[in-house]
């Protein structure tokens, strides 16, 4: 992890994550908490949430758009809330968004609270609860907390993003519930998940993680590079 100075955004310092510096966060938390099985099955974020920041995620009202909300305060996590709709809508996909929404809060909790708490942050936005409180507000873009739109410079929603994929689908249960469907290639330890394989191993894995199927191919789509030859390499 590094810190520069940012030219854009709410925050006075922008921070670069690797891939393995979210990794490793994600996997420290997780584990610190005892919330990491050994197995692949559904990461408990909810309880997460509760048990990593000492804050339970409340459903309120939000303006139509708003998914939900992170809170900062001096000592750090003040609260996470989600949308009151969202947590209404007990369709399965409805809930699977949920707890997306929620890991993506988490996200921010995890990679962003020390930002606030540097001096002259302002709040990215003043229209939701307190008005003063520095928060990290979710809007509604689709596909799972705009896990598949295009970023504009937002380096804080892409790296929430990354971590709610992490949180939900931690690489080495990733690894375990796609043994299935790898194929060996060579004599030198390589396995390939074949492009024909993606979409079924996302719907499995979907139900094995208790995710949208876009969560579970993007997930799959990180982890199995796609290959010039049309396969997906580990």
């Amino acid at each position: 992890m590094r810190t520069y100075r940012a030219n854009r955004g709410p925050f006075q310092e922008a921070v670069h994550y690797t891939d393995g510096d979210i990794e490793r966060i994600v996997l420290e938390a997780l584990g610190a908490v005892k919330l990491l099985p050994t197995e692949p099955e559904p990461i408990r974020i909810e309880r997460f949430v509760e048990k990593r920041f000492g804050v339970a995620v409340e459903a309120v009202e939000m303006k139509d758009g708003v998914l939900g909300f992170s809170e900062f305060g001096p000592k750090g996590v003040r609260a996470v809330y989600v949308a009151k709709s969202l947590d209404e809508d007990e369709k399965v996909a409805g809930q699977r968004r949920l707890r997306s929404t929620i890991a993506h809060e988490a996200g921010h909790c995890l990679l962003h609270a020390h930002l606030f708490l540097v001096s002259g942050t302002l709040p990215l936005f003043a229209d939701i609860s307190d008005p003063n409180a520095p928060k990290v507000l979710c809007r509604d873009l689709g596909s799972d907390s705009g896990a598949t739109r295009p970023y504009n410079g937002e380096w804080w929603e892409f790296q929430a993003n990354m971590a709610m994929g992490q949180l939900l689908m931690p690489a080495p249960l990733v690894r375990k519930a796609a043994i299935p469907y790898l194929e060996a290639a060579g004599n030198l330890g390589v396995v390939l998940l074949p492009e024909e394989s993606l979409e079924i191993s996302a719907r499995a894995l979907a139900e094995v993680f208790d995710v949208n199927p876009v969560v579970a191919r993007l997930r799959l789509e990180k982890i199995y590079k796609v290959e010039r030859s049309g396969q997906m390499m580990l």
